[in-house]
């Protein structure tokens, strides 16, 4: 994916294999736009509560109050779409995720082409093996605690991705902080923020096929509840630059963290209390020939998964440069498909627990392997500000 030695033939082969948003992210339940976003609107039946800081940001930007609950959230014209960093606006509207709308959420129609590269790419190792991805061990607030599915809304329709909570030290054992991928939460440089994103801790606690998720209590579905994200952050190479092809040259850059509060009250607990459980970020982490394993975990939804069964692929990392200016990305051989996006990949930690050192962020297709981004000093800062912005709150 990256090339020093010949990064504009390494740009070209990428833009030819890689679909971006196919290998994290799924909308889109195959409807069209205008029938997904009316649905989107009118499905729900709670009346949405914007707090007073959300109503004056939503006036600075000019957005009518009355509109934006009777639908504007739908228009996504280009100046009435917030993009940069402080832009961020995703107040709750109770139920709009009801069970019905979070079961049928699927992948978007896989536009990449099954080519390889070729090129000699400088940094970039060859080409693992391919892993054969392999069921999370059930059931999940157990083997796999806060790692869970996320719910958005892009012009296209519904969409998921796959997330993570992670640890805050601003507040030790309470956490309200998730990670995930960029291209999961914002369009890149051709939009802005996506909508109504929500995310769903220890997803089909009991790893139910899809074909029975309609017999499944809605309880081990949702067995955390439903989260929404009131805060946004995202690399500034993504929001100037990213988006899917041709932006897959900003793919060392696709990663993002969320504040989230809860749907409905819970008597104030945060979201790892409820989870049971979130992971350390390891920014800089060892070099990619120091790392023995990786396991990359998510809810991959495209063929021959379902969306319903979390998923890992464990593999040593090796190297991929997707260009020569920009940070190297780790690569496994794996197979998880699209709505894997964003998922955790874990490295043990020095205790011998699950540390997260990047996110599932791209893939060829068919899937052989995948990509996360190197978490350096533009991630930690991202991370940082969330944690100091929020620590006098919750």
């Amino acid at each position: 994916m990256r090339s020093i030695r010949r990064p504009v033939l390494a740009a070209a082969a990428l833009t030819a294999v890689l679909a971006l948003t196919a290998t994290a992210c799924g909308p889109e339940n195959g409807t069209p736009d205008d029938k997904a976003t009316e649905a989107a609107g009118t499905t729900g039946g709670g009346e949405i509560q914007i707090p007073q800081e959300i109503q004056d940001k939503l006036k600075e930007h000019g957005v009518d109050l009355d509109k934006w609950k009777n639908g504007e959230w739908k228009n996504w014209d280009k100046d009435k779409w917030l993009r940069e960093a402080g832009e961020f606006i995703n107040p709750i509207i109770k139920d709009f995720w009801n069970p019905d709308k979070i079961d049928k959420i699927k992948p978007p129609k896989d536009p990449s082409k099954p080519e390889d590269i070729s090129q000699d790419q400088g940094k970039t190792d060859p080409e693992p093996a391919a892993v054969q991805a392999q069921p999370v061990r059930t059931p999940y607030d157990s083997t796999a605690p806060g790692v869970g599915l996320l719910a958005f809304v892009t012009p296209k329709g519904e969409s998921r991705c796959s997330a993570t909570v992670v640890k805050d030290p601003a507040h030790p054992g309470k956490s309200n902080l998730v990670w995930t991928a960029a291209h999961c939460v914002h369009a890149g440089k051709e939009g802005g923020w996506y909508r109504n994103v929500m995310f769903v801790p220890n997803f089909n606690r009991t790893g139910q096929p899809a074909d029975k998720m309609r017999t499944t209590p809605f309880e081990d579905r949702v067995p955390a509840g439903k989260w929404w994200a009131d805060d946004m952050a995202t690399s500034d190479q993504w929001i100037k630059d990213g988006g899917a092809v041709p932006g897959v040259p900003m793919a060392p850059y696709d990663y993002a963290l969320m504040h989230v509060k809860p749907e409905s009250a819970n008597g104030g607990k945060s979201l790892e209390e409820v989870a049971g459980g979130a992971y350390e970020v390891e920014f800089n982490a060892p070099a990619m020939k120091k790392i023995p394993s990786l396991t990359a975990q998510g809810y991959p939804a495209e063929a021959p998964f379902d969306g319903a069964v979390q998923n890992q692929c464990t593999d040593k990392p090796t190297r991929l440069t997707t260009n020569a200016k920009m940070p190297t990305m780790y690569r496994i051989g794996c197979t998880m498909t699209g709505g894997s996006s964003g998922g955790p990949w874990f490295i043990k930690g020095q205790d011998g627990k699950p540390v997260l050192v990047s996110n599932m962020s791209m893939g060829p297709r068919p899937a052989r392997w995948a990509a996360g981004p190197h978490l350096g000093a533009e991630a930690k800062t991202m991370f940082d500000n969330m944690s100091k912005k929020w620590a006098n709150k919750r």
